[in-house]
């Protein structure tokens, strides 16, 4: 896990428009839809990480998402993804699978609608 921690700025970054709690909901519950096992979640920090499970394509992953406010009304959300195996070809979720899921997240959320505990 020090690998993702120490790799943010390797990582995928976008911007969405929605303020930090907003950002780090969806986070938390993009993590969820897609499987993530615990979350350890350091607000304060602004990060959190957590790691996937073993599948039929991957071994699982170790994941990082860090939450940046860049003002009142954006967040910069930034992703790592690591594979638990080096020898892995794939990681299970990926950094623009991620971004997917939380922009179609933002949508949900700016629609006035709670997100699903399930991914639509």
């Amino acid at each position: 896990m020090s690998d993702v921690l120490s790799s943010k700025g390797d990582g995928t970054a976008e911007v969405y428009p929605v303020n930090f709690d907003q950002a780090w909901d969806i986070a938390v519950t993009v993590l969820r839809w897609e499987g993530a096992e615990s979350i350890e979640q350091h607000k304060d920090k602004g990060y959190m990480v957590t790691q996937t499970s073993q599948n039929l394509v991957s071994a699982g992953a170790l994941i990082g998402v860090w939450v940046d406010k860049v003002d009142n009304s954006h967040t910069k959300v930034t992703i790592v993804t690591k594979r638990k195996l080096a020898t892995n070809i794939a990681t299970g979720l990926t950094e623009s699978t991620f971004h997917s899921k939380f922009a179609q997240a933002v949508e949900i959320v700016k629609s006035g609608k709670t997100l699903p505990i399930e991914a639509p």
